[in-house]
């Protein structure tokens, strides 16, 4: 049995799988991303589609090849720049491409870059002559085919085959690994072995143009003609489509499609856009121009790698998400701001900010626009059901909703109703102004009373009941209202500004599993009426442990717990065995869009689930595989520095290795992810290794630059993260940068022999300098020795010269003391001279005629001989010929420095250098000493000396 159960699920898990190969809904709008001109900078018009193995997409654009990787566009031009209107991408990533007159390939040079090589011009001259417009590349049996009106060529081992058209060729098609190709007036061809063979019954399309052939099945083929609309060919016989899909193309003129996954057709027109149907003929989408396609002629359609859609247009390109669960409705719905939904009698109800909304709900939801329920005209905050009565609160009052008519219960507005536990009869009311008592009476339902004793204005809609009170949510308040039995009044109101002493606040109010909830911080508690007390719920806080900080909560009628958390939505899934799953990444792409305050979750059925949006109505198919969510590529795209700029193909499988010069150690890198859902949403995280150890925060910007970079290997790592929030593998790119010439490893040799001969030349300079220094000492010593023996003999002759000196001293001194003698000696006589002169005086005072002869002869003799004595002294004359002689040199210099002096100041001049005093020089001179004075005082003018020098000293410096 277990085997059986096993085997069972296996095949269920292997049907769900392939069934989430594909999925076209039927109901509301896929998310749609228009690209202008403007954006992608080439013509309108674009021909073709296609993808390679990285996920890039190719254009072919009526001015060039375009190519998009999710961040950036790029355009490449043939070289007679003509238009391009087919494109094949191989799987070595080589884009053929025809254009007029002219078709090849592009492929990436050395350095990345898309380079073109022309393959017409390597035909003969014949095959040149009008090639036309290539309308269809083919890679076929390892063959490139190029197709245009008037030929096929095809290229073999870089040889060409050409087949001219036997009238003219329209279209041609690969299926089922055979290439056919319709004739002007052979009907359709197929190509085996080189030459064509028509197909029977198909000279049936002669004079239409067949845009597309799509296999249905292994010999039923869907033919698609420009104007005669959808044909089916089985067993060689072709017949009408005659369906839903047929009437629509005959309307709008077909220019082909594709198929998807076997299992739905796209339908392009050329007046209304795109209709997408099953394998029988059942439209299950329509979008237009009214629906958000920016062009309503599409030229061609392409299904992408993620199975989501593409489209060339006339003017622009479109990108259609149909692989998501998420459909909406919008503005082209007449919706706005939703902020409840609920279906009821076959028919859902929308509230919004512009009334209340009705749409028919059935099997087959009809794509037309919702209708406003007349006298709901204002904002409408919410519609529900409470048994057979729906009921709408809105700013026109409390409306109920019957037959998509309304009926005043209340003129006062309404945010929304509840349920009186225990009560089943009873509905109470928030209104702007309190609370409303309403009663269900005979199937129908009145106003029973407004609710006296709450005077505050009420601006939320955060209310739950319990057996005993009114919990109201407003603002950071809890109010905890009792009413009277009668509900006529509120006899008590306590008013909480917490939960918790631990925890501050309160975050949001909710009911859930019938049980009043109060959150703050993922941390839940419940209220104790015996205790009057709030008290942590421990299993519903385990439930949110691992979910991030919610903002609100509410429970679906299935039991799910849906949460919002920084303006994004997540939900616990509910399962069998009342056990939750998180999910998260499926309602990413919500983000932002989600209506603040008011969360709005419509679970039908886990096929319907609807979420207002502040733009519109999001539907949610929750059985639709999350496979779709798969993990985003990355790729280095571009890397540059000065001088040089290097695509990097796409790849992470690096093979080049890039070394920078020094000089150019400025680097940038750009990056993308050619992930095509919510673009806006892809970000990247990025790293230098060893530059940096962590990694940068998330952004959406896709360059990066470093700047003064050492020299060293590098490691540039990139990571890209999905609207999901789903990270891709690391793509990285190895660089070196190159040290300086003056860091490099050569410089380095350079500098290791340098420093060598250097060694060397220094080791030999070295023992040259000993040797130089042996002989130089050498020399020295005797230089030494001979100063040596020079200075001997040269203090020995200063030593004579000081004896000589010393004995000239001594001789000096002897000179002066014999000079001070005979001075001393010339005084005496001086002296003795005065006493004789004085004794000659007093002989002449004596009266000879008193004296005798004989006394009066000796006093005369004593006389003469005294006089005789004194006139016959010559020590004066001797002294001063003595003084001039020693002081020549004195005198002399004396002389030449004051030409002006006079002889008695000369001798002046010499007394004073001979240290006489006053009285010594009194005697000398014979003058007073007044006389001294007077004549120092002149001698000192006329030597120029101010009254602070000393004359002496002076005299001696000389």
């Amino acid at each position: 049995m277990k085997l059986i159960i096993k085997k069972f699920l296996l095949l269920l898990s292997v049907f769900s799988l392939l069934s989430a190969k594909s999925q076209v809904k039927n109901i509301g709008l896929p998310d749609i991303k228009n690209y202008k001109r403007t954006v992608y900078n080439a013509g309108t018009q674009n021909w073709n589609i296609d993808q390679d193995k990285n996920g890039i997409i190719y254009f072919a654009n009526n001015e060039g090849l375009v190519q998009f990787n999710g961040t950036s566009w790029k355009n490449y031009q043939l070289p007679n720049k003509s238009v391009i209107r087919s494109l094949k991408v191989d799987k070595l990533g080589v884009i053929y491409v025809g254009g007029n007159n002219e078709f090849g390939y592009f492929k990436p040079n050395s350095k990345g870059k898309l380079v073109y090589q022309s393959l017409s011009s390597k035909l003969n001259t014949e095959d040149k002559k009008d090639i036309n417009l290539i309308w269809r590349v083919h890679l076929y049996n390892e063959t490139i085919i190029f197709q245009s009106f008037t030929k096929i060529f095809i290229f073999e081992n870089n040889k060409c085959t050409t087949i001219n058209a036997l009238t003219k060729f329209q279209f041609s098609f690969v299926l089922n690994n055979k290439l056919y190709v319709q004739d002007k007036t052979e009907g359709v061809l197929e190509l085996r072995a080189g030459k064509l063979y028509p197909i029977a019954g198909t000279k049936y399309f002669n004079g239409t143009e067949i845009w597309s052939m799509l296999q249905l099945s292994q010999e039923r083929f869907l033919i698609m003609t420009l104007e005669k609309g959808l044909f089916i060919y089985e067993d060689g016989k072709v017949t009408p489509w005659n369906t839903e899909a047929n009437n629509f193309v005959l309307k709008n003129t077909s220019l082909g499609g594709i198929i998807i996954d076997k299992k739905f057709i796209v339908l392009n027109t050329v007046l209304n856009g795109i209709a997408i149907c099953d394998l029988n003929g059942k439209i299950t989408q329509h979008l237009n121009h009214n629906k958000g396609i920016q062009n309503n002629t599409i030229l061609t359609s392409f299904i992408d790698d993620q199975k989501n859609l593409w489209l060339g247009l006339d003017n622009g390109i479109s990108f259609i998400n149909i692989n998501s669960p998420f459909t909406f409705f919008d503005y082209s719905y007449n919706l706005s701001t939703v902020y409840s939904s609920v279906v009821f009698e076959n028919n859902l109800y929308i509230a919004t900010n512009q009334g209340l909304f009705y749409h028919p709900w059935d099997k087959d939801f009809k794509d037309e626009p919702f209708k406003l329920v007349p006298g709901t005209n204002a904002q409408a905050w919410n519609i529900q059901v409470f048994d057979t009565i729906l009921l709408c609160a809105s700013n026109r009052g409390a409306l109920v909703i019957n037959n998509k008519t309304a009926t005043k219960l209340d003129p006062n507005g309404y945010f929304g109703f509840r349920a009186i536990p225990n009560k089943p009869s009873y509905i109470l009311g928030l209104s702007y102004t309190g609370f409303s008592i309403f009663k269900k009476e005979n199937g129908k339902l009145i106003l029973v009373n407004h609710v006296k004793g709450f005077n505050e204005i009420i601006n939320s809609f955060e209310i739950e009941l319990d057996n005993d009170f009114i919990w109201l949510h407003m603002e950071q308040y809890i109010y905890q209202i009792k009413l009277t039995a009668d509900l006529s009044e509120i006899e008590t109101i306590t008013k909480h500004h917490k939960i918790s002493n631990a925890i501050p606040g309160i975050k949001s109010l909710q009911k859930i599993n019938n049980k009043v909830y109060f959150q703050s911080q993922n941390q839940f508690y419940r209220y104790s009426k015996e205790q009057e007390i709030f008290f942590k719920d421990k299993q519903m806080t385990a439930l949110f442990k691992k979910v991030p900080l919610i903002s609100s909560i509410k429970e679906d009628s299935h039991g799910n717990l849906w949460y919002t958390y920084n303006e994004s939505l997540g939900v616990l899934k509910k399962n069998y065995a009342k056990k939750y799953t998180n999910s998260v990444a499926p309602f990413a792409n919500l983000k932002g869009s989600l209506v603040k305050n008011f969360v709005s979750i419509n679970t039908v059925d886990s096929k319907n689930i609807f979420i207002g949006l502040i733009d519109g109505l999001a539907h949610y198919d929750s059985e639709i595989s999350s496979k779709y969510i798969s993990k985003p590529r990355v790729f280095i795209t571009n890397f540059s520095y000065p001088g040089e700029s290097i695509n990097t193909n796409y790849t992470n499988n690096q093979t080049t290795e890039y070394t920078i010069p020094y000089r150019s150690n400025h680097v940038k890198f750009s990056f993308s992810s050619p992930t095509y859902e919510n673009q806006e949403n892809v970000k990247y995280s990025y790293k230098l290794v060893p530059f940096e150890t962590e990694w940068h925060p998330w952004t959406t910007l896709s360059i990066k630059e470093y700047t003064n970079l050492k020299e060293g290997a590098y490691t540039m790592e990139i990571k890209a993260k999905n609207g999901y929030g789903i990270a891709s593998n690391v793509a990285s790119l190895e660089f070196e940068i190159a040290p300086p010439w003056y860091r490099h490893y050569f410089a380095y040799i350079f500098y290791v022999v340098l420093l060598i001969s250097l060694f060397i030349i220094t080791s030999n300079q070295i023992k040259l300098k000993i040797r130089k220094n042996k002989y130089y000492e050498t020399i020295e010593q005797r230089r030494l020795y001979l100063e040596k023996e020079a200075k001997i003999r040269h203090e020995q002759h200063e030593l004579e010269k000081e004896i000589e000196k010393l004995k000239n001293d001594k001789l000096q001194i002897q000179i002066l003391s014999k000079d001070k003698e005979l001075v001393n000696n010339s005084l005496q006589v001086a002296k003795k001279n005065k006493v004789l002169n004085g004794i000659i005086h007093k002989l002449k005072e004596i009266d000879n005629n008193q004296l005798d002869e004989a006394t009066k002869f000796q006093v005369t003799k004593l006389n003469k001989s005294i006089v005789k004595e004194v006139n016959n002294d010559k020590s004066w004359k001797d002294l001063e010929k003595h003084i001039k002689n020693v002081h020549f040199e004195f005198l002399k210099r004396l002389k030449e420095k004051h030409p002006t002096i006079s002889p008695r100041e000369l001798d002046l001049s010499t007394y004073l250098l001979m240290n006489m005093s006053t009285k010594e020089i009194v005697e000398i001179m014979n003058i007073s000493s007044g006389g001294v004075e007077l004549a120092r005082y002149r001698l000192r003018k006329k030597l120029e000396l101010n009254k602070k020098e000393n004359l002496t000293g002076y005299l001696m410096s000389i």
